[in-house]
């Protein structure tokens, strides 16, 4: 049975301790570590103490790591900066956009490290897209722009890839708006950029493809070798008339948007079909709740989230339901 677990990057302002014995008493037998809010990975790396007591603090709460992520040290890399960018890098390379990429670069390298210490064989993350800006075609955009956005993704992460392939470890991305890949085309072309690389694959989340309007049953099915870890997070749309898909630059949970983000079950995933397409690609990873609901209260909602996951991780049937029929 597939394990659940839960990223921790919506309870970043809490001690990783605190987390930890609450998730475990929810019933999450693991954590999907954000390292920019509970994991320090240079100093697990150096520090053999630091090292201890962060394994002993999982230990204890019976928690395993399957995956960690490093996704705002990853938009970093592939990014064109904007004053957005200096949040998520430290205070000292704020406004110095090649800096900020190197420093982004070791963190992702390290948390590759890190993940292999530590017994995870997947780091969760974004790329960032130099090329995001242009996903309207107005003013006029070439297909040479586009195939250079690429291009240069290829040239900063491939090195990054190098280490991840030295480490056994392996590279999830979350296909997401502001990302080279966002939606199923332009991820199948960064998988044909990379021509297929092994150490490229998806951190699969279907609330990202559902506003879209992309089925994500299909984008399962069709890149089912690629799947490398699932996430676990809902989207309700509704277009009223006055919303766009677009969201207005109207604020996350405020109903007037076109979607939100919602606690599983609430919102228009198909779960059922997701959870079916993964048993037929015999997919065994975990399940990571990535709990984002600006209208519900956050423990409450990882306590529902954890049951409803639960509840709908289902194995796949080892005979086919009309065999009793049948006659000798």
């Amino acid at each position: 049975m597939r394990p659940i677990t839960i990223t921790t990057g919506q309870y970043g302002d809490l001690p990783f301790e605190e987390v930890c014995k609450q998730m475990s008493a929810i019933g999450y037998e693991g954590l999907e570590i954000a390292c920019q809010s509970h994991l320090d990975v240079h100093r697990y790396l150096e520090d053999e103490a630091y090292a201890e007591k962060f394994d002993n603090t999982l230990k204890r709460y019976h928690l395993k790591v399957w995956a960690l992520s490093v996704h705002l040290a990853g938009q970093c890399i592939g990014d064109r900066w904007d004053e957005r960018l200096d949040n998520f890098a430290p205070a000292r390379y704020a406004g110095k956009p090649e800096e900020i990429r190197a420093w982004a670069a070791e963190e992702v390298k390290a948390a590759a490290k890190a993940a292999k210490k530590m017994g995870a064989k997947v780091v969760t993350c974004f790329m960032g897209s130099p090329i995001w800006p242009f996903w309207y075609s107005f003013p006029q955009t070439t297909q040479k722009m586009i195939d250079d956005g690429y291009a240069r993704i290829r040239e900063l992460w491939t090195p990054i890839f190098d280490v991840f392939d030295e480490c056994g470890v392996k590279f999830a991305l979350e296909v997401h708006p502001t990302e080279i890949a966002f939606d199923y085309y332009s991820t199948k072309k960064l998988l044909d950029v990379f021509e297929w690389r092994p150490t490229l694959g998806i951190n699969f989340d279907p609330s990202h493809l559902q506003w879209q309007g992309v089925n994500p049953c299909l984008f399962l099915r069709d890149f089912a070798d690629r799947i490398y870890h699932v996430h676990m997070k809902d989207v309700k749309v509704r277009l009223d008339g006055r919303a766009g898909i677009l969201g207005s630059h109207i604020e996350f949970g405020d109903v007037r948007r076109a979607w939100n983000f919602v606690s599983l079950g609430h919102g228009d995933v198909d779960f059922d079909g997701i959870i079916r397409e993964l048993n037929a690609m015999h997919y065994e990873g975990p399940l990571s709740v990535e709990w984002e609901d600006s209208g519900m209260e956050r423990m409450y909602g990882a306590k529902e989230a954890f049951e409803f996951a639960k509840r709908t991780n289902f194995e796949p049937s080892a005979i086919a339901f009309d065999s009793a029929l049948k006659t000798v």
